[in-house]
């Protein structure tokens, strides 16, 4: 007598995987909203969880999940910085959607990509951010070639780590 089925342990299977996931995520999110605020005072340099999520998530899905995730978070965003309400929102929609259609172009197998990934996402995302938020045109390249590639490397550093420590529960693969 069979007590499960196939299709019954594939269920099971995918829901561990989405329970995984989701205890990754619950760390990012406790390392940037508990930890990186008692650290320190500005954020410059310091790296962006909510942004490495959106890329994790956004490798794992089609681009229009992509997209929605990216709205989530940059609804988060938004809601939480001073900057013009709907600029974080179309930034992390752009940068998700881009990161989740990329990853068709690039196998996100090695670890340089994903490093490759999480640096230029964050640039990214960092850029479209002061572009949309109006940033003075005196400021914008001091913030975009200085602190933005800055907060991008911390943010690709960390982003390794993690993927590395969590391979396993967020199902990458590694190659040398």
């Amino acid at each position: 007598m069979r007590l499960f089925t196939a299709g019954d342990r594939r269920r099971r299977t995918r829901f561990s995987d989405r329970f995984r996931v989701g205890a990754v995520l619950v760390v990012l999110l406790l390392l940037e909203f508990y930890l990186v605020p008692s650290l320190v005072e500005t954020k410059h340099g310091m790296p962006d969880f909510l942004i490495l999520m959106l890329l994790l998530l956004a490798i794992r899905e089609e681009p229009g999940v992509g997209a929605l995730t990216g709205f989530i978070i940059g609804l988060v965003v938004d809601v939480l910085t001073p900057a013009h309400f709907g600029a974080g929102i179309l930034a992390n929609v752009l940068v998700g959607w881009g990161a989740a259609y990329g990853r068709g172009i690039f196998f996100a197998d090695n670890i340089l990509v994903n490093a490759g990934l999480f640096f230029i996402g964050t640039w990214v995302r960092d850029v479209l951010m002061l572009l949309f938020s109006g940033t003075p045109l005196r400021a914008l390249p001091a913030e975009a070639l200085l602190w933005a590639p800055l907060q991008s490397l911390s943010t690709a550093v960390v982003g390794v780590v993690i993927v590395v420590i969590f391979r396993d529960w967020l199902a990458i693969r590694i190659e040398a």
